[in-house]
Parts: structure tokens; C-alpha cells; sequence
């Protein structure tokens, strides 16, 4: 397993981050209901990836009813006391409680979800704690003022944006600098051979101003993972089986076409597609770790053998071929004039 800074900071994580979206098996008002794993299984596969060099997990207090992926790492944590060995990184923003102030960034309600978090996770610290999506309604000071309060009192350590678009992480930046607070380390965004938008704007932004890229849903929610055929219909108990809707969003030629790719190259390597499409991930610019799920242990290991898959300059130019999109304008003119953008 190799480690990278993370973005700007001294701290290093490994370069695979467990995602723990689908820890605990929610209940039938969650849309991780039968896509998750029970606490037990979920206590595996976190000493397993511990064991495999992950130093890096991700949750939310949103990912299952009533925070239960942090009340499943909390109920590990006190278990299994492996915390100093982990780097932990949580969310908030989206709706959690009742109220007119259920969701948000204000400084109100940041307190309230840091403390939440806390008590669930049952640790003293979060190590890297970021905003789900930028928040419209509350000036960028407001939320950096309270994060950095957090900061201050060693409740947090790092913090980090997720879905933000590209002016307003370059507004945020530009704050945090001119009011002496504390500013984001990394991005969270979607990011995988299937989306790449990410390369117009944020990834430029961040390589200049020196945040890492923490890439979610690097297989594009399991398209990638090689299990879904053109004409045919998912397999029995797969991810897309039941978000029908999703995989039909996936049905296009050029999907397929990154598919093909995907498979070839693994097929070259003897290797998996899903190993393939996170080792392309990793080789690119600003990817500071991929964030994975793994609802059982032997996913688990799977997806971690792109920590040693190396490809090589064809094979990475034959993956990004299969999968250019359309740069729209003005990138497309830029690199027409210029050969760049």
C-alpha cells in the first residue's frame, strides 16, 4: 500500500480509503436497505483493511438511518481500539433530525453535527471533517469561522469540501486565506472513467492550490466492477439491480465502450476490472485516495490488489481514449487555439 499526503497537509493516508456508506444494515426507509452489510461483517472488513495498509476510512452521519454507519465504526472503535491507527474522516450538511434547521452549514447547526458525530463514532477527535455540499443559504465565513473554532479546540483536525462547484471552492479558498482560518485540504467529488467532468475545472484548482482529490464512487456505482453486460440484465443481488434507474443511465455506447476498455486491459494484466478502473484513478494528477466500498471482506481484497497494479503509458492512454468526453465550451476552444485549457 503506498500513502500520500493529504493535499496540503502533513498527515498521510493510504491511497485506498474505505468507504463506509454501506455499513450496518439499514432499515427499509434507507437507500442503502439490502445494499449494506451487518455490524459484524462490517467489523471484518474494517480489521481487514487495517491489516491490508487502509489507514483511511469515510463516513457521514447521512449514511444510514440515524447516523448508523458512525454508530457502526463507533461500536468498532470501542471494540476493537484501533483508533490511533486510523485516519478518520466524517460529513455533514444534509438533513439529520427534525426542524428548520435539520439541514446546512450554519454555525448553529456545524456545532451541533461535530458533537453528534463525536458521540457516535465514540472518539475524541474527527480528523478530517467536511462539508457534503456547499450551502447557498450560509456565507462561506460563516461555516469556515465554526470550522476553524473546531479546529481550535482539537475536536477536528482537518477539514475538507465534498460537491462544491468550482467558484465557490475558489471563493472559500480565498476566504480562509484573507481571514486567517482555517481552509479545506481536499475535495470529495465524483470521479471515475465513467465522470470525468472534474478535469475541466476542479482538478486544475486543485493542483494549483494544493488540494487532494478524494475520487467517490471510482466505479461508477459498480458499472465498472465488470459485472453488467449490454442486452443483458444485472446480476441477482448486485448493487444496479436494484437502482434500475441508474443502470439504465449507464446504457450508452460510450459507457459500454469504457467497459470494453476496462476488460481488455485487465485481461492483459490478469486482473479485475475493478482493479484496473482504481488504478486509473490513481495514476491521475491530484488523486490523493479513491474512496471504495466493500460490503464483505472478499470485496474488500479484491478492489485493494489496484494498490500493486501499475499500468503502463499505452494502456493508461487506451483507457483515457475510451473514455474522453465532450469538453463543451470554452474548453474545447481553449484547446483548439491552444492545445490545452
Amino acid at each position: 500500500m503506498k500513502y500520500k499526503k493529504l493535499g496540503s497537509a502533513g498527515v498521510k493516508v493510504s491511497e485506498l480509503c474505505l468507504g463506509a456508506m454501506t455499513f450496518g444494515e439499514a432499515d427499509e426507509k434507507s437507500f442503502m436497505h439490502k445494499v449494506g452489510s451487518d455490524e459484524q461483517t462490517s467489523f471484518d472488513v474494517l480489521n481487514r483493511a487495517l491489516d491490508l495498509g487502509i489507514n483511511f476510512v469515510d463516513t457521514a452521519d447521512v449514511y444510514g438511518q440515524e447516523g448508523l454507519s458512525e454508530r457502526v465504526i463507533g461500536a468498532w472503535l470501542e471494540r476493537d481500539r484501533r483508533r490511533d491507527e486510523l485516519v478518520l474522516a466524517t460529513k455533514f450538511r444534509f438533513n439529520m433530525g427534525a426542524g428548520p434547521n435539520r439541514s446546512g452549514a450554519s454555525r448553529y447547526r456545524i456545532m451541533r453535527c461535530a458533537e453528534a458525530s463525536l458521540k457516535r463514532l465514540r472518539t475524541d477527535r474527527i480528523d478530517l471533517y467536511q462539508i457534503h455540499m456547499q450551502d447557498l443559504d450560509t456565507p462561506e465565513e460563516e461555516l469556515l469561522r465554526a470550522l476553524d473554532d473546531l479546529v481550535t479546540q482539537g475536536k477536528v483536525l482537518y477539514i475538507g469540501c465534498s460537491n462544491y462547484a468550482a467558484y465557490r471552492l475558489m471563493d472559500s479558498l480565498w476566504t480562509s486565506r484573507t481571514r486567517s482560518l482555517a481552509g479545506f485540504v481536499t475535495l470529495q467529488a465524483e470521479y471515475s472513467l465513467v465522470t470525468r467532468d472534474l478535469e475541466r475545472e476542479h482538478a486544475p484548482l486543485c493542483r494549483a492550490q494544493g488540494l487532494g482529490i478524494l475520487p467517490w464512487s471510482p466505479l461508477a456505482g459498480g458499472f465498472l466492477s465488470g459485472k453488467y453486460d449490454k442486452n443483458q440484465p444485472p446480476p441477482a443481488g448486485a448493487r444496479l439491480e436494484k437502482w434500475k434507474d441508474r443502470l439504465a443511465g449507464f446504457d450508452k455506447e460510450r459507457n459500454w465502450r469504457i467497459l470494453d476498455a476496462v476488460r481488455a486491459v485487465a485481461a492483459e494484466l490478469a486482473s479485475t476490472p475493478a482493479a484496473v478502473s482504481l488504478a486509473w484513478l490513481l495514476a491521475q494528477p491530484q488523486v490523493t485516495s479513491a474512496i471504495f466500498g466493500a460490503r464483505s471482506v472478499a470485496q474488500l481484497e479484491e478492489n485493494v490488489t489496484a494498490a500493486a497494479l501499475t499500468l503502463s503509458a499505452p494502456q493508461l492512454k487506451r483507457l483515457d481514449e475510451a473514455s474522453a468526453f465532450e469538453l463543451g465550451y470554452p474548453y474545447a476552444f481553449m484547446k483548439t487555439v491552444q492545445g490545452a485549457w
